[in-house]
């Protein structure tokens, strides 16, 4: 199981991947919406903001979500970092109910060009 300190890592991975970003990946990531990450195993959310082309974790909170984010992600600790290294489909996952992502419907039409 990953620790909290392992999805914290692999959320500034993710990061730095959406950074360096170019074309239309590059014009998903430069939203800017606040944005909480779920990690229902560890019962742990990472609360932020999606700015720049970055996603800037500012909160670190025991349990759900407690504001709800304008975009909002839900899933285990495992399923984050094999997401981040390229080992686990977003499109897969997220069909299969692994990964939950919530938005409104503009910026899922937007993210979309992340998977």
């Amino acid at each position: 199981m990953a620790t909290t300190e392992e999805c914290r890592a692999a959320l500034d991975k993710l990061s730095d991947t959406m950074r360096g970003a170019e074309g239309d990946v590059r014009s998903a990531t430069e939203l800017d919406r606040s944005v909480s990450c779920h990690i229902t195993d560890l019962d742990v959310t990472f609360a932020g903001r999606m700015a720049d082309g970055r996603i800037d974790v500012r909160e670190t909170l025991e349990g759900p979500p407690r504001e709800r984010a304008e975009i909002r992600l839900a899933m285990t600790g495992d399923d984050l970092v094999a997401l981040v290294a390229g080992e686990l489909n977003f499109a897969r996952a997220w069909g299969s109910g692994r990964v939950k992502l919530e938005a409104g419907l503009r910026d899922l039409l937007r993210l979309r060009k992340l998977l």
